[in-house]
Formats: structure tokens, sequence, C-alpha cells
């Protein structure tokens, strides 16, 4: 993965970070993701981060606290950085983030303007400024176990476009655009190693791919 020349240093990350909770969205350094803002506190949010170093935190909510207005979070999230934008005649504005470190948080802060801001900790995750090179042990079997997971739960995957990605550049790009549980998505973004990342996602794709193959025998 070759890093955006606009990225800031790993050195000039900031010591506070505007985050939006969201559960089941989550990116990964070098992986782009989608967003639609609407709430006045997150148009607030991309505003100010536009006006400063364009960085905004993705984390998700603990789970079983979706009712609530302001859920507590979990521990690690990524910061990702708004690389392009678009207003609409609604009042919305439409952004590509695309993911530049994960981040521990230290403690939470006061709120500004309506939206949460957090201390992170950045150092645990220096290795995503320092990606490993490393090919997986075994290439060909994790494709097979993506190959088994698409089949069974139907979802499309551009082979040829992922055939051309470097190892790391795969597997994070699952991690945020796979249909995975909130949960698993969390488990990975939290694993530090590309290897241990590569097996936990190798063993949530044949569990999902066994469930289906077992709901599809299970009696109507």
């Amino acid at each position: 993965m070759t890093r955006s020349s606009f990225l800031p240093k790993f050195s000039s990350l900031p010591s506070r970070l505007p985050v939006f909770p969201l559960t089941g969205a989550v990116v990964m350094p070098g992986v782009q993701l989608p967003l639609r803002i609407f709430e006045p506190r997150y148009l607030n949010l991309v505003q100010d981060a536009l006006a400063a170093d364009h960085l905004i935190g993705m984390i998700q909510p603990l789970g079983g606290q979706e009712g609530e207005k302001n859920p507590p979070l979990h521990r690690i999230g990524c910061a990702g950085r708004i690389t392009s934008y678009n207003e609409t005649n609604d009042g919305r504005l439409l952004l590509v983030l695309t993911g530049v470190c994960r981040f521990a948080v230290s403690e939470e802060l006061p709120r500004r303007r309506g939206y949460r801001l957090v201390r992170p900790n950045w150092e645990r995750f220096v290795i995503d400024y320092h990606p490993e090179n490393d090919a997986l042990a075994d290439h060909k079997a994790f494709l097979d176990s993506l190959h088994a997971y698409s089949q069974m739960r139907g979802v499309e995957i551009p082979w040829n476009d992922i055939q051309a990605l470097a190892d790391i550049d795969l597997v994070n790009l699952l991690c945020a655009h796979l249909p995975l549980p909130p949960n698993d998505k969390q488990a990975l973004i939290e694993s530090i190693a590309l290897a241990d990342r590569a097996e936990l996602m190798r063993g949530l794709m044949e569990m999902s791919a066994i469930s289906s193959v077992a709901d599809a025998e299970r009696p109507h």
C-alpha cells in the first residue's frame, strides 16, 4: 500500500479526535469508506474536521446499546481522513474517508458542538504506518475460504480486482466491507498483526459458511 503524501506523519497525529460512533461501520488503513452525513451534530463534526486536519475517528458503540443516544464506545477505532466530499441540495454531506491509523481510546473528552471527542492513544498501532510486506503463509487457503463464504452467503466479490492487491490491502479491505456482524468486525480491527487478522477472518468466514449450510438444511 502506497501512503498518500497528504496523510499526516505518525508523530503529527492529533491528541484529540472527533469520533463518529456507528454500528457495523469500520475503516482500516488504506481502505475507503463512503458515508452519508445528515444529523446536525455530525455535520458540525465534518465541518470542524475540514477546517482542521480532516481526520475523523470511526468507532463502534458497544453491542446492546443501540437505544441510547450516547452509548458507551468500544476501546479501539480507526481514524480516517476525509479525501472527498459533496454537498447535497437537501443539506446532507456525502463523503469518503480513507483509513489512516487505528487508535485506542485513552479517555472521552467533553463534547464539542454536539459531537463526541476522545483522547486517542496511537502507539499500539504504529504498525499501521509501517505495514508488513510479507505475504500470507497460505494465500490460496485464504482465498478458498473467501470463495466458499461468498458462494454460501451470496456476496459478490470482484475477483479480478482483489487478485491485484497485496495481502495486507486485501485483508484490510475485507475487514471493512464484508457483511460480517459488528462484533466480528471489532475483533478484526483489534488484531494487530496481519497474520492474526487473516487467521481470524478465515475462521469467521468458514463459520459463517457452515452456518449458512446449516440454515439451508434446517426443515422449514
